[in-house]
């Protein structure tokens, strides 16, 4: 029996190497997946809540839409007469506010985890953050069965790679998930503030989904966010319970009152680093939003954007670590 099981997972692999194989076949012959008009109510939207939302991209793509129509086809599988989409739901939602019946759709096939695996190995072009990785690497594991090195195999990346995303994805609670993912709260607070308090301050799980509860959808900044978040896992329970009840405003006057303002007590020195470091953060934000735009198209536009990319890419490893050290001296004082 055991064999057997082996037998059948050993051919469920190679044929989903063969599926992504000529996919990548296709794509490199160029025009061979040709977009179809299809109706937009026969599009299965089970991966919607797998997808973040962003509220104001949709209403720029919503303009976008409005003045050219959809530019990008959805993407999806075709599986027993039903068409799964998997890539682009904010195009749908927009479709669907601009009353559009009939959308352009480009089919991956009709393996399902496929498609998923095609969608996530194409994902630096296609925009797919860390978290949508991660929970579309869960499906893989959970639904459809894949070990860590069949899903390293097939994205050709490490193992360490996709155990990455998928110890993320175990970190998050359903609540705090639902959250993230629809638009609420912002996926920088999760992985750089809360994570930190999870990891090193044995929160328990219940008093994260409390936090979250309490401020996600209230239009906070992710400043203010961090800052609620000291003050609700390090401060006095009086303070958590104010913040339970929606006492948001409340709590940040009072940390703000309580907290030594930069501009009084740094040196000149310091806050001309404090300011370069508000900079680097905000134009961090614009440039990931940013690299999600579908209207660049100029061969000139790409060839700058390599060079300039490039050269951010051989700077990322030892950023982190000095930011990291930074973050890590800063806390500890």
């Amino acid at each position: 029996m055991q064999r057997r099981t082996r037998c059948t997972t050993e051919f469920r692999l190679i044929t989903l190497i063969e599926n992504r194989n000529a996919i990548i076949l296709m794509r490199n012959k160029g025009g061979a997946l040709q977009p179809k008009q299809v109706e937009i109510s026969s599009l299965n939207l089970r991966y919607e809540a797998y997808r973040l939302k962003a509220p104001g991209a949709e209403k720029s793509l919503l303009a976008s839409i409005l003045t050219n129509g959809i530019r990008d086809p959805l993407q999806g599988v075709d599986r027993k007469g039903d068409r799964i989409l998997l890539d682009g739901f904010k195009r749908y939602r927009c479709a669907r506010k601009l009353n559009i019946a009939i959308v352009p759709y480009v089919s991956l096939g009709d393996d399902e985890a496929c498609g998923i695996i095609e969608l996530i190995r194409i994902s630096n072009a296609r925009g797919l953050s860390i978290l949508e990785q991660a929970r579309l690497i869960d499906e893989l594991k959970s639904v459809h069965q894949m070990s860590t090195a069949d899903i390293a195999r097939l994205l050709e990346k490490s193992a360490s790679w996709v155990s990455v995303r998928t110890g993320i994805i175990k970190e998050m609670s359903e609540i705090v998930r639902a959250k993230i993912f629809g638009g609420q709260f912002p996926v920088y607070s999760f992985m750089y503030t809360l994570r930190s308090f999870m990891r090193l301050n044995s929160v328990k799980s219940d008093e994260v989904d409390d936090f979250v509860k309490s401020v996600a959808g209230k239009g906070l900044s992710v400043r203010d966010i961090d800052l609620l978040a000291h003050g609700y896992f390090k401060g006095s329970n009086d303070f958590r319970e104010q913040i339970r009840k929606g006492n948001i405003s409340w709590g940040l006057e009072r940390l703000k009152e309580t907290r030594p303002q930069a501009s009084d007590e740094c040196t000149h020195l310091e806050r001309g680093f404090l300011n370069v470091l508000e900079i680097t953060l905000k134009y961090m934000q614009k440039l990931m939003a940013r690299c999600q735009d579908k209207r660049y198209k100029t061969g000139a536009f790409y060839a700058q954007a390599n060079l300039l990319s490039g050269g951010i890419l051989r700077q990322i490893e030892p950023f982190s670590k000095v930011i990291r050290t930074l973050h890590d001296q800063s806390r500890q004082a």
